[in-house]
């Protein structure tokens, strides 16, 4: 089975559909790093480092020597910024931001190559957009039937809350989502084996980080496994804080025994987020942000421009185990097809 990795990021999805049995002949990406730190794990595919808007599908088939109804599946995932809870204040309001229109070129390649099978992912936020509605009908006339909605990654291996709406679509038959998995992978599964920051000779792990006296003592008050800043009484809070009613999550700890929340590009600050390590005084470190996304120990992320556009790559990746459920279910259904 061959696919194609559209909007590839750093390559949790290339990895998913890996994993599922596919192989993956190209993708598309127009950020250096992510395509740096793609080309590093993946280094087998074909990877046009370009905007996608400037790509012609005739380049792309003539590179792989592709004809029209060959290809297994296209899957991708544009950039989804613009219909992302916190900028729209959960629908509250809309933003015009010009990478929202970026699904179409997602269509410009189903209507050119006429895969046997799609599969696209976004935001929740997307799934009532007219965009989203429009690209439905689209496809729906080209022949694409399947599932769309918004299904947590947590139901299905990956141990971290995060809701996804993903669309699938046979050409000419349905595709469905598989079942979700009985048991949830929690943190404990994921993380608890590492040794401590500065001990594993990994860099992603042994990174440093940097906290004034005042937080670091705010940080060793938190109750551990799961607390919370509002554990420590409003006196001793930052004036910030005591100001602000909302983002309760901001410096919290994330719990053994559950999943995490969801890793955002925020993961190793814990002022984005409860991204404070269970019981250890220290927010998590990349490669326990990577871990809990699905990606294995040693998938290989660029630090060339440092620690933070390193933490956004694995926040804005897809997580592997995720697209690889969804991809396993996909590829079966193809093969009932040959």
């Amino acid at each position: 089975m061959i696919a194609i990795d559209l909007f590839s990021g750093c390559g949790g999805l290339t990895l998913g559909l890996k994993m599922a049995g596919f192989e993956v002949l190209a993708a598309v990406e127009v950020d250096p790093l992510s395509v740096e730190t793609y080309q590093k794990n993946h280094g087998e595919v074909s990877v046009w480092e370009r905007d996608i808007r400037q790509l012609k599908v005739s380049e792309v088939k003539k590179r792989l020597g592709l004809w029209k109804g060959e290809l297994d599946l296209l899957a991708g995932c544009p950039p989804c910024q613009g219909f992302s809870s916190i900028r729209t204040l959960n629908g509250a309001r809309s933003i015009s931001d010009p990478r929202n229109d970026l699904i179409f070129e997602y269509l410009r390649f189903v209507e050119e190559l006429k895969p046997k099978a799609i599969m696209f992912e976004n935001v929740p936020g997307l799934i009532t957009d007219e965009r989203m509605i429009f690209l439905r009908k689209r496809l729906k006339k080209l022949g694409y039937n399947g599932d769309s909605g918004v299904l947590n990654v947590a139901n299905f291996g990956v141990p971290q809350r995060r809701r996804r709406m993903i669309l699938l679509g046979g050409r000419f038959f349905y595709l469905k989502f598989p079942p979700a998995d009985s048991r949830r992978k929690t943190v404990r599964d994921a993380i608890a084996f590492l040794p401590p920051p500065g001990r594993s000779d990994d860099p992603l792990h042994d990174f440093p980080e940097k906290r004034t006296p005042r937080i670091l003592e705010m940080i060793k008050n938190i109750p551990k496994n799961g607390g919370s800043r509002s554990d420590l009484g409003l006196d001793n809070q930052l004036a910030c804080h005591k100001k602000c009613n909302g983002f309760k999550d901001v410096y919290g700890r994330i719990a053994w025994d559950d999943v995490a929340p969801t890793i955002t590009g925020g993961c190793v600050n814990p002022s984005k987020g409860r991204f404070l390590h269970p019981e250890q005084d220290r927010a998590i470190t990349l490669r326990e942000a990577a871990l809990l996304q699905s990606f294995p120990l040693d998938y290989h992320f660029s630090l060339r421009r440092g620690k933070l556009p390193a933490a956004a790559m694995i926040g804005n990746s897809l997580p592997p185990e995720f697209i690889r459920k969804i991809s396993c279910a996909i590829e079966h259904e193809l093969q009932g097809k040959i």
